[in-house]
């Protein structure tokens, strides 16, 4: 296998396809692009990827862009360990959180974008969009987590990488966030996985 990402190892849906498939134990390549010198629209990697979007995943001869794409491919193709919960519903939940945090949320996505989270964070306070968004993204969380589990749904599943990664867009950068759901998303930080991710050497911006 072999799993296209992005140069500087800052995006959150490149983290996400990394940590499911060193969940699964999967052995794989990986190829870094550089986005700011636009190597994804490349005829070669277009041909590849369908989208031209990293990450894309390479099996053989199948490829498949979109992270939560990749992880539901992964899962049919080695059950285990597990990435969505066993239940039905709660799967289901699950993938209704991984398709919200990547269609909604877009001014808190463009204050506090993931240069803050394995960069360097900014002091530039959020915008009155980007607060109305944080507080959609509390309460969508604090529902979530109402039971006081220490995973979303009983046992951690790739919706907690996912989740935690767009609380740490506050959290790491120091805003204001309820303490217990910035204390999930630490704890979900000290995922092995997450951490070989954050863990990786950046070029400069």
């Amino acid at each position: 296998m072999l799993l296209y990402v992005d140069s500087q190892f800052a995006s959150p849906y490149a983290m996400s396809a990394f940590v499911a498939l060193r969940h699964k134990g999967l052995v794989f390549d990986m190829e870094p692009l550089d986005l700011s010198t636009n190597e994804n629209t490349l005829p070669s990697y277009s041909a590849t990827s369908l989208t031209s979007r990293v990450p894309t995943l390479v099996n053989g001869t199948f490829a498949l862009s979109e992270s939560s794409a990749i992880a539901e491919y992964l899962e049919e193709l080695h059950p285990g360990p597990r990435l969505f919960p066993e239940a039905a519903e709660a799967r289901a939940r699950a993938r209704q959180v991984q398709a919200w945090l990547r269609s909604d949320l877009i001014a808190l996505r463009q204050d506090r974008t993931t240069e803050v989270v394995f960069y360097q964070a900014t002091s530039t306070p959020l915008s009155t969009a980007g607060q109305v968004a944080a507080e959609k993204l509390f309460q969508v969380a604090n529902t979530l987590l109402s039971q006081g589990g220490t995973h979303l749904f009983g046992p951690w599943c790739i919706a907690d990488v996912d989740l935690a990664l767009m609380l740490n867009r506050l959290v790491l950068n120091g805003d204001l966030v309820p303490s217990h759901l910035a204390e999930y998303a630490r704890r979900q930080w000290q995922v092995p996985a997450v951490q070989e991710w954050v863990s990786f050497t950046r070029p400069p911006l």
